[in-house]
């Protein structure tokens, strides 16, 4: 016997789909002060986790070779907020490829579909979490694997893994209407706000050329502004 129904991918999904955890959307509609509540919340954890170090990296020396990529990424090197938003970013882009190619049959008026739909990006999210996670060990970006060792690989791993699921989580309890816009865009301009503040007002020190000066451009101006003779000089480094 011949069956007609051709099988779709969203199809192949529904099993696992009651085992992913899902972020249940709210039995009324959101008040404003709710929403900026949810958001608050939402970016204090996310900020948290950026100053969070991974536990078992061998510090490394020299440039930060995805530097320009973070701010696009919401990362934050050396920390459990390492992968940011790009498993979340990967993961729609693709799904969106592949539906946009006919590779992948959804009907997005039927609210089944919708949420299968849904249900694959997310599950597709955590296993490019996952490939990532590997992928930066691997690198050398935490060290050499022969120093880091079996365990402290593994730590690294399911902290990278953790936390991506997390930001998932957060991007999700964002759009099912408890705060307010997409975590994508929330978090990427959380960051950016947080490196304009921190490059404007750091009193971190840094060796260059001129000699030993502060990081944070304000500070750094009052800086010269007190102690070079040649104010205009001062002004203008």
């Amino acid at each position: 016997f011949f069956i007609n129904k051709r099988m779709r991918f969203l199809d192949l999904v529904r099993p696992v789909v009651n085992y992913l955890p899902e972020v249940e959307a709210p039995l009324k509609k959101q008040s404003f002060n709710d929403k900026l509540m949810w958001t608050a919340w939402t970016l204090f954890i996310y900020l948290i986790c950026c100053q969070i170090p991974l536990y078992g990296m061998v510090k490394q020396e020299g440039a930060d070779p995805m530097y320009w990529l973070r701010v696009i990424l919401a990362s934050n090197k050396g920390t459990i907020m390492e992968l940011g938003m790009s498993p979340i970013i990967t993961s729609g882009m693709i799904m969106q490829l592949l539906v946009g190619a006919k590779f992948i049959d959804v009907n997005m008026q039927s609210k089944e579909d919708r949420e299968l739909f849904q249900a694959s990006q997310k599950l597709f999210g955590l296993l490019i979490t996952f490939g990532e996670a590997v992928a930066y060990l691997l690198s050398g970006m935490y060290g050499p694997i022969g120093e880091l060792g079996l365990i402290r690989a593994l730590l690294i791993i399911l902290q990278l893994f953790l936390a991506g699921f997390m930001v998932l989580m957060l991007d999700e309890l964002l759009q099912k209407g408890y705060g307010l816009g997409s975590g994508i865009s929330l978090f990427i301009a959380t960051n950016i706000c947080e490196m304009i503040l921190w490059k404007s007002f750091s009193p971190t020190t840094i060796r260059t050329d001129q000699g030993t000066e502060f990081e944070g451009a304000i500070i750094a101006l009052f800086h010269f502004l007190l102690t070079k003779p040649n104010k205009f000089y001062g002004l203008q480094q």
